[in-house]
């Protein structure tokens, strides 16, 4: 059957035929294949829903019109940037907008003085690097992800990384926001000098806000000089409850490495498989740490790590003795995800718990794992206590995946009772709303929907997200 163009203009949702009428050409995309793809990020079994349209901005003013057309009609809007998360954040709703920001890709200044620089939110993690250091400077946030993911996905998580537990987290180099709030207005958050207590902190409350209070269209980060190349320790363990001893008592003796990664022999294996690295040969579960204090400072460290190393059991601990030896452990490391992908679907969990904490918590993730009959690998930023057990569904076991929902909501429930969080740094999205329950008192999250409600009267910014929220009527 043909559709007459009466018949077509009844099937076209109103707020599509508005941003057709209102964005330049080409903004608009409707073809179905290409919306599916631009339609969920990387949590698995995260539901997803259909959008009626997905823009693909490339200024502010664009963003503005496709916030404004949402209001006009009352449909949600989920705002992408390269869909690298893992919590559901940015999957569509049914007849939503999808606001598609990886084409908002500049670095718009970098000022070596200030020691700043201003990017869209379409930027790259490694890119903006890569670009300050031809200035001598350091982007310090670094997700595993940071050859893919954005900016602009950073600030909406509050990212961390393997450099997180001496630098802090994204939060820590956000000084400055362009945001379209949920009233379609375009505003400046933060400010560029040192210091600056004016008002409410509203910066901070955008970054990790996982785009439910508003679109971030601008970032203004802080930067760092280069750091030296560092010292590089690894250690080998039996198992993981003995690695997590050892960090808590590297801890314990005072020392902060730059970096602090533990890679358990299921990601060690699959990285083995992939590259051929060798590393599942000779342990069970690695420990990596990086100093970068530069000299005697860094030396010193590395020899009282490698006593705590020893002290807890390490089977074979010992510095790197070249740059290269040392960039292909950190290279395993970020390949663990990935690897462990290609053997099945890995949902990934983001808990954090006190250092103190780390070894029991990593021995009830091993017992959740023997008691549930699924696979959990480990990787952790473990001088923070940011752990990523990694749930790998058989796909040839009809009961894996229900048995590895399952474990993953121990896994919280275990985490909250040692006395941490259910997400370190990948966000609530969809995945984690049922623990997020679990970790706030009512009060507090009553706080929390009253600042959603304030910044987003109308409901329409990434409803659903973070917490149970109604949803507009679409």
């Amino acid at each position: 059957m043909t559709l007459t163009d009466s018949t077509r203009a009844a099937a076209t949702p109103p707020v599509l035929a508005t941003l057709l009428e209102r964005l330049p050409e080409g903004r608009v995309v409707t073809d179905p294949d290409v919306m599916a793809g631009l339609s969920a990020d990387q949590a698995v079994w995260a539901p997803v829903g259909r959008p009626a349209a997905v823009a693909r901005a490339r200024e502010t003013a664009e963003v503005q019109t496709v916030v404004r057309a949402c209001l006009e009609h009352g449909v949600p809007v989920v705002a992408r940037g390269a869909g690298t998360g893992l919590s559901g954040g940015a999957n569509a709703l049914d007849g939503c907008v999808v606001l598609a920001l990886d084409a908002m890709d500049e670095v718009l200044e970098v000022d070596p003085l200030e020691r700043l620089a201003v990017v869209q939110p379409g930027v790259v993690n490694d890119d903006l690097r890569g670009h300050v250091a031809e200035h001598g400077l350091w982007y310090p946030p670094d997700p595993a992800s940071s050859p893919w993911s954005t900016i602009g996905g950073n600030v909406s998580t509050n990212a961390g990384g393997l450099c997180c537990v001496k630098y802090g987290v994204t939060r820590d180099y956000v000084i400055g926001l362009e945001v379209v709030t949920g009233t379609g207005e375009v505003v400046r958050l933060g400010r560029r000098t040192a210091k600056g207590v004016a008002g409410y902190d509203l910066l901070g409350l955008m970054v990790g806000a996982e785009g439910t209070l508003g679109i971030v269209t601008e970032v203004t980060v802080r930067l760092r000089p280069l750091p030296p190349q560092g010292v590089t320790v690894a250690g080998y363990f039996d198992d993981s409850v003995s690695a997590g001893e050892a960090v808590r008592a590297a801890t314990a003796a005072g020392l902060r490495p730059a970096a602090f990664e533990l890679v358990d022999r299921h990601c060690l294996r699959a990285v083995d498989a992939w590259k051929n690295m060798g590393l599942a040969d000779e342990a069970d579960v690695l420990l990596l740490a990086r100093f970068d204090d530069g000299g005697a400072a860094a030396e010193a460290h590395a020899e009282e790590l490698l006593r705590c190393f020893r002290g807890a059991g390490s089977g074979w601990a010992e510095r790197s003795e070249t740059a290269e030896e040392a960039e292909m452990l950190f290279s395993a490391r970020r390949l663990a995800f990935p690897a462990l992908e290609r053997l099945g679907p890995v949902l990934t969990e983001d808990v954090c718990v006190p250092i103190a904490a780390v070894p029991e918590m990593l021995g009830r993730i091993d017992a959740i794992a023997a008691r549930h009959d699924i696979t959990i690998a480990n990787i952790a930023h473990v001088g923070d206590g940011n752990l990523h057990p990694l749930l790998v569904a058989d796909p040839d076991d009809a009961g894996s995946q229900e048995r590895a929902q399952a474990a993953f909501e121990e896994i919280i429930s275990d985490a909250l009772a040692l006395g941490g969080t259910v997400t370190g740094e990948h966000g609530v999205g969809l995945l984690k709303r049922h623990g997020l329950d679990q970790e706030l008192s009512p009060a507090v999250l009553a706080m929390h929907r009253a600042v959603k409600a304030a910044l987003d009267p109308a409901g329409v910014l990434n409803p659903g997200k973070v917490f149970e929220v109604a949803s507009p009527t679409i």
